[in-house]
């Protein structure tokens, strides 16, 4: 198989951002990984390819999958034949959302 060229548009922290980055390296697949949080260019790079705001975003060979977990991802690989079925584990989900506690430790709202 050869290697696919892959670019993930991701949040420093984000529960799917991560579900993203487990099933890459689940896969051993090398990308690209641009934060969308640390350089705004980046984001505006996401929504003008994807057409949409929402993160993350994965590109992968030229075909873009807008919004979605690892989970999507990770069917996607497998459906094109860019990877072959693993029952490996990963080590945080990879259809899910930040914890509240992990969240609300990154965030703090001034009201």
């Amino acid at each position: 198989m050869q290697t696919p060229e892959i670019t993930a548009y991701l949040k420093t922290y984000c529960g799917w951002s991560a579900g993203v980055r487990a099933v890459l390296a689940k896969y051993n697949l090398p990308y690209t990984e641009k934060d969308i949080i640390q350089n705004p260019a980046f984001r505006w790079e996401m929504e003008t390819k994807s057409g949409q705001p929402l993160s993350p975003c994965v590109e992968i060979n030229g075909q873009m999958l807008a919004d979605v977990s690892g989970e999507e991802v990770e069917r996607y690989l497998i459906d094109n034949n860019i990877a072959q079925p693993s029952d490996a584990a990963t080590d945080v989900p990879t259809n899910a959302p930040c914890a509240t506690e992990e969240h609300e430790g990154v965030v703090k709202l001034n009201l």
